[in-house]
């Protein structure tokens, strides 16, 4: 399973590059407010410093809900870069524009998967990617792991080639459960990835180690 990070912070971004796992990098509008990128030239600035930090995929997305800005504003994120792949919302217009890319040679990622049933339609036009929103549809009362593990499912079976991008994960198990049920990739916030880390025994043996240690 490849990783991602979520987030336009490239502080983070390059902290998870250090570690040697990171593949890929998501990000999305609201990310994008948080770093205080604002205006077309500063956006597209900011991609391709992503885009010089990671050698990966970069999910760039789209601002637009109609087909012909879609593509007019996806043919620009694309041009910033090779490893732009453009993040079109799963809408009428946006399956609509996703084919345009496929038949144009631009990859994209299809966000705000929450059904089996938008999943194929994405595929089904040729996405790259679909994503799976995990944690928003655990808020809804639902399990999110579920939709994981029904996509990878489909997806088999129907040998559609989309990779399945676990999205809005929340905590360190999502990712792991992610990896159980077959999903392609996981994107995640930094604190997910470094919980990986994390394990009391770990931290009761690294102890014993160094106490042992000063007796040699």
């Amino acid at each position: 399973m490849k990783f991602f990070i979520d987030t336009g912070n490239l502080a983070q971004i390059k902290e998870a590059n250090d570690l040697g796992i990171l593949d890929g990098v998501t990000t999305n509008p609201t990310l994008m407010a948080k770093e205080g990128i604002k205006g077309e030239e500063a956006i597209a600035q900011h991609y391709k410093a992503i885009c010089e930090m990671v050698d990966g995929d970069i999910s760039a997305e789209v601002l637009s809900t109609d087909f012909a800005t879609i593509v007019e504003e996806g043919k620009k994120l694309a041009a910033i870069h090779p490893n732009i792949v453009v993040k079109v919302p799963m809408i009428k217009d946006g399956v609509k524009a996703i084919k345009w890319f496929t038949d144009n040679g631009i990859r994209t990622n299809c966000t705000l998967i929450f059904s089996a049933g938008q999943a194929i339609l994405a595929a089904k036009a040729g996405a790259s990617y679909v994503s799976p929103f995990i944690g928003r549809i655990d808020d809804s009362g639902w399990d999110g792991m579920e939709l994981i593990g029904q996509l990878r499912h489909i997806f088999d079976v129907q040998n559609y080639k989309t990779e399945i991008l676990a999205a809005s994960i929340r905590n360190a198990l999502h990712i792991i459960k992610a990896a159980e049920l077959g999903a392609d990739v996981c994107t995640c916030p930094l604190s997910s990835i470094l919980g990986l880390l994390k394990h009391p025994l770990t931290d009761i043996g690294l102890a014993q180690f160094l106490e042992d240690a000063k007796k040699m």
